[in-house]
């Protein structure tokens, strides 16, 4: 007797799909309903399944952002409705690049980027053992198609046509090792990617997750300067696991509901560069001193708190691949045209004396379109003082990844 099947697909949003465009309450599931049974054979292979219910629990993206998410969807839902009878099925159509997805981040966050429904094309680079990696994720019945690109001569063909880079390549920090210590090998990595895609995709979206993004991400900006394809719009440093983190550990300590909490966390992505803005939390929550003090410190030493648990086998892998994986999600919603993706990054900014600061923006189908600086007004006393006192760290990490590019101009 055949059978009929449901399946729950999530990749941190909350969204319809269906013929049915109804707005539902911000707590609730939106809940997606096919009325044909063909209607997902496209989508994810799975001929029997008649319903996909993408949980809000589970999400990569905080309260306004999922709500952002039902507001644009339900209209195309309902213009839909009028057209077909068989309902909106998502469009995947968006090339995605990840440079190091052999690597202890690149396998996990490749694997969550083939669940996502706007992605037609998965290109797997790295300098070894992409073939396996490729091979395997091929399997998943999702949209993409993925293919592996292995060695300097295949980076290249990698890249054509990309619409989102995603560069997780270089060593992982180990026991002992700071953030800093890894610049001289990341470093040369970070050029010879960022050389690359200034020649075969300029107009992508660059997400920079290797270390130390306060200073890799100069270093691409650098690179395409030289190239004279800079465009800060397009440039990110990808800062989304502080968020991430700083979300679940005040959850935890005030035992909210995680979905609903938001914290904007501004400044770089190492160490005391790190600053969680915890009286900007909502829903708005008391903290006392202690607790400000216990939370901004183990939010900035969370990196430090997974290395050491895994005892010298690796960093904080799993995590910043869901984070990383949140981020491309925005920027994909973004260019599919969703007018409300908000996103803390590391990027040129001017919001403070520095030219690079991490701080929300808002994203549109042309990268960066708006600084939010309202996080940054009527800070605490805290903050007030932990922002000017990070200021001078992150300034000399910055110059670092500047100064090493201007010694050692790019390939022609």
């Amino acid at each position: 007797m055949a059978t009929t099947s449901a399946t729950t697909f999530s990749i941190g949003s909350t969204v319809s799909f269906g013929s049915r465009g109804n707005p539902l309450p911000q707590s609730k599931p939106f809940v997606a309903r096919f009325t044909s049974p063909n209607s997902l054979a496209s989508f994810s292979g799975l001929k029997a399944a008649t319903y996909v219910n993408c949980e809000s629990e589970s999400s990569f993206f905080g309260k306004e952002s999922s709500a952002a998410l039902r507001g644009s969807f339900v209209p195309k839902a309902q213009k839909a409705n009028r057209k077909s009878q068989y309902g909106l099925q998502p469009v995947a159509s968006y090339k995605v690049a990840i440079l190091g997805a052999a690597g202890g981040i690149g396998q996990p966050l490749a694997l969550l980027i083939k669940m996502s429904p706007l992605v037609s094309a998965l290109n797997l680079y790295d300098i070894a053992n992409v073939k396996g990696v490729a091979a395997d994720l091929s399997h998943c019945n999702t949209p993409s198609q993925v293919q592996d690109f292995t060695g300097a001569s295949e980076l290249g063909n990698c890249l054509k046509g990309v619409n989102v880079v995603v560069i997780p390549a270089g060593v992982p920090r180990k026991p002992g090792m700071t953030r800093d210590d890894l610049f001289n090998i990341n470093a040369n990595i970070m050029k010879t990617l960022v050389e690359a895609v200034a020649d075969n995709c300029p107009d992508a979206f660059i997400h920079i997750i290797s270390n130390p993004v306060n200073s890799t991400v100069p270093i691409a900006a650098e690179v395409l300067k030289q190239k004279g394809v800079y465009d800060p719009k397009k440039l990110f440093g990808v800062t989304t696991l502080d968020v991430v983190r700083a979300n679940t550990f005040v959850a935890q300590k005030k035992n909210l509901k995680l979905i609903d909490v938001d914290v904007p966390v501004v400044g770089g992505h190492a160490g005391i560069t790190i600053l969680p803005l915890l009286s900007k939390t909502k829903p708005s929550v008391n903290f006392t001193n202690e607790e400000v003090e216990q939370l901004t410190v183990r939010i900035q030493n969370a990196g430090t708190e997974v290395v050491e648990a895994k005892a010298g086998a690796g960093s904080a892998t799993l995590s910043m691949a869901y984070a990383a994986a949140r981020f491309v999600e925005s920027s994909l919603r973004a260019l599919d045209g969703d007018g409300g993706v908000y996103e803390c990054s590391f990027v040129q900014s001017d919001l403070t004396d520095l030219p690079f600061f991490a701080s929300r923006i808002k994203l549109g189908r042309k990268g960066i379109e708006a600084l939010i600086p309202s996080d940054l007004s009527r800070l605490s006393e805290y903050e007030e003082k932990a922002l000017e006192a990070l200021k001078p760290e992150l300034k000399a990490s910055i110059e670092k990844g500047i100064a090493f590019v201007q010694k050692q101009p790019v390939t022609a």
